[in-house]
């Protein structure tokens, strides 16, 4: 059988590397409109997400949200909103990409723990859907279409 790599680009996929942390966590760059950003892949989340101090830094316009978020740990937290942004990993790009903004301080305070950098926000299983996603943990790369 043929390499992945090479099936998958056939397919028109795109190669996205990402970094193991000491956490086990898949520490993936990503830009969001036009911004570089460090982002935990997270097949867990079902959005992706960026921290309430990230809304300038990325040229967000944050909106209100009746919504609340959970996620390990923590439950009914307040969010935000942010629609038509520009999301590039690597040479993949989504150009009406909505984000869930609240606060990510327990994400990196768990991160700081281990001594692992902090990140702006997580990408989640929407961008995973949306670009048919395949991951490949052995080599260290996530494959978008």
């Amino acid at each position: 059988m043929k390499n992945l790599h090479e099936i998958l680009k056939k397919e028109d996929y795109k190669k996205v590397s990402f970094k193991i942390t000491k956490t086990q966590h898949l520490l993936i760059k990503a830009k969001i409109n036009g911004v570089k950003g460090n982002f935990i892949l997270d097949t867990g989340a079902s959005n992706s997400c960026v921290g309430f101090e990230s809304i300038e830094y990325f040229i967000l316009e944050a909106q209100k949200s009746k919504t609340k978020a959970s996620g390990a740990g923590a439950t009914g937290i307040l969010t935000e909103t942010a629609t038509n942004n520009s999301l590039q990993l690597g040479r993949w790009k989504d150009l009406d990409f909505d984000l869930v903004i609240f606060d990510l301080s327990h994400v990196n305070e768990a991160l700081d723990h281990h001594k692992v950098k902090p990140v702006h926000g997580i990408i989640g299983a929407d961008i995973l859907m949306k670009g048919k996603g395949i991951i490949d943990y052995h080599n260290h790369c996530l494959y978008l279409r």
